[in-house]
């Protein structure tokens, strides 16, 4: 897009690693300017690798994926001058978000209290780990320690295994998106109003959110959470099938589908069998029922069966590796991946909305420290 909808939006990004980051990215690619404040070493992102990009600086394909389109400027926090210019910055800026420490903002004078005093029109943005109250709100945390004290990780894997973190740093990039929906609210709060606000987020509140349908589950009807693999803890069947060359992944979410699936495998008796008629009845039989639905479709391939449930509309897809992701022809089609670098082949997301059919989200590189 040449002009996004937050065109002449002008956002400082103290932020580092992946969820501050994150959040600025997404207001990039929407159009606004993004100015990131980094010590003079550098983003911690930019050495994380390899793979790195091959280019002058070569930062780490991690820091690209997350900070394209932005501009680099270094703020040393330990002279005053340079504190005294992030200060400057910040009042000339609509938005300031960060994700560092949660004591360094109030020990070099840029807490939200003293500059939302100073400045009434500025929406300052404030990332944390645990949250801003309580008695964890200044203890650090990253991706992997959020996913365990959440409790994502006792939900997520093999019952058959220990628990597993989930492959994707979603505790992260969720945390970045809800802090962008937080400041897009507040810029259309400060429209009506002329003023600005705090928007407050964390890594752990973010956590909570995503096991809030757990949470609610054991606390309405005391069902303690248990890991179902690829499965469902309200639907059956409603997973990962083996067929003979490959697992193909299962959907048939109501009553109408599950008529369709069983019809599709040749197996109508399911559909009157008593203990199946509904779909508590085969929760509460999940492990006779998955093993019943196996035996048939492991003697056909996933092709045959893609086709017949196609055939009926029951959703149904393979389990496919990220190098057959990006050959798909849905992917290609859709425009989402960019390639801007020419001596390497990484290919960047944009964001997954468009504007009048236009993607949001272009070729840019990633900004060199300080714009050198």
């Amino acid at each position: 897009m040449s002009e996004g909808p937050l065109s002449g939006i002008k956002i400082l990004e103290f932020g580092q690693n992946l969820a501050g980051p994150y959040c600025g990215q997404i207001l990039t690619f929407l159009g606004a300017t993004v100015v990131k404040i980094e010590r003079p070493e550098g983003d911690d992102a930019r050495r994380w690798g390899p793979p790195f990009i091959d280019d002058d600086n070569s930062p780490a394909v991690a820091f690209v994926a997350l900070n394209r389109g932005k501009k680099s400027t270094v703020i040393d926090l330990n002279q005053k001058k340079d504190c005294e210019h992030l200060i400057n910055l910040i009042g000339k800026s609509d938005i300031f978000l960060h994700n560092i420490r949660v004591d360094v903002p109030k020990k070099f004078g840029f807490d939200s209290y003293t500059l939302t005093k100073k400045f009434p029109t500025l929406i300052y943005a404030n990332l944390g780990a645990f949250g801003h109250k309580g008695p964890w709100k200044e203890r650090p945390g990253y991706e992997p320690i959020i996913q365990a004290m959440a409790g994502l990780m006792s939900i997520n894997g093999d019952p058959t295994a220990p628990p597993a973190r989930v492959g994707v740093s979603i505790i992260d990039l969720s945390t970045g998106m809800w802090t962008a929906i937080g400041i897009l609210s507040a810029l259309a709060q400060r429209s009506n109003t002329g003023k600005g606000c705090v928007v407050d987020t964390s890594l752990f509140e973010t956590g909570l959110m995503w096991v809030s349908n757990h949470a609610a589950m054991f606390s309405s009807a005391g069902i303690i959470p248990q890991r179902l693999s690829s499965g469902h803890p309200s639907l059956a069947p409603y997973q990962a099938f083996t067929c003979s060359d490959g697992p193909l992944m299962v959907c048939p979410g109501n009553e109408r589908l599950w008529q369709k699936f069983a019809t599709a495998l040749d197996q109508t008796h399911w559909i009157t069998n008593p203990n199946y008629l509904t779909n508590e009845l085969r929760v509460a039989r999940r492990d006779e029922v998955n093993k019943m639905v196996e035996s048939v479709m492991v003697m056909q391939s996933r092709d045959y069966w893609r086709q017949r449930l196609d055939a009926v509309g029951v959703p149904n897809g393979p389990l496919n590796t990220v190098p057959e992701v990006l050959e798909l022809e849905q992917t290609k089609a859709l425009g989402m991946m960019f390639q801007p670098y020419e001596k390497n082949n990484g290919q960047f997301h944009g964001l997954p909305i468009s504007f009048n059919g236009q993607r949001a989200g272009n070729n840019a590189k990633a900004p060199k420290l300080d714009g050198k």
